[in-house]
């Protein structure tokens, strides 16, 4: 706080005046602010740091300060937005219980996959191999990919179709991977060497 006051002259009569006018701004309304923050934060110190943060605003303002029609509602308003900057910095602690530490370290079935995936796009035709990186793994749209490969829209949709079709069918033969009822892989039995 010291450095707004040592910028501010008090031989100046302007700089009396904008420091009145903030004193009596917030001799007025502190103890409101005070109460509303405590509500919120629930912490005296934090409270008292908001607040200090609010008076060096109110001061940084200087005659424009002065010139606010409603500075209750403008201190409100900095209290706030001090609020939500402190909520937004403000990183969420969670205990994590044991227990889910340990089914943590299984990898979901789709993610443990990644090895045989490797494996069975390398194995596959250049034209497959191609469609499927690019547009399923890269996310190239699919018009972007028929544009740069001089092909339409539908023979794209077509390519990538079959060409999913035959990884899946790979995935199954080589690594025994199911599916659920759904469509999306429970298992597979991996495998660490290449077949």
């Amino acid at each position: 706080m010291s450095d707004i006051l040592e910028s501010v002259d008090p031989a100046s009569s302007t700089a009396t005046n904008v420091f009145s006018c903030v004193l009596q701004a917030w001799q007025a309304h502190e103890s409101e602010l005070r109460g509303y923050l405590m509500h919120r934060l629930g912490d005296r110190y934090l409270t008292d740091d908001l607040l200090q943060d609010a008076f060096l605003r109110a001061m940084r303002q200087g005659e424009g300060f002065c010139a606010i029609n409603q500075p209750r509602a403008w201190l409100f308003q900095v209290a706030r937005n001090l609020l939500v900057d402190r909520a937004r910095l403000q990183k969420p602690e969670v205990a994590v219980d044991d227990d889910l530490v340990d089914e943590q370290d299984e990898r979901p079935p789709v993610e443990a996959l990644d090895g045989c995936l490797a494996r069975n796009l390398a194995e596959m035709a250049a034209e497959d191999r191609d469609v499927i990186e690019q547009c399923d793994l890269q996310g190239v749209r699919q018009q972007v990919f028929a544009e740069t490969h001089g092909l339409s829209l539908a023979a794209v949709k077509s390519r990538l179709l079959r060409a999913r079709q035959r990884l899946r069918d790979n995935l199954v033969r080589n690594c025994q991977v199911r599916f659920d009822e759904t469509g999306h892989v429970c298992c597979h039995v991996p495998r660490d060497t290449p077949h």
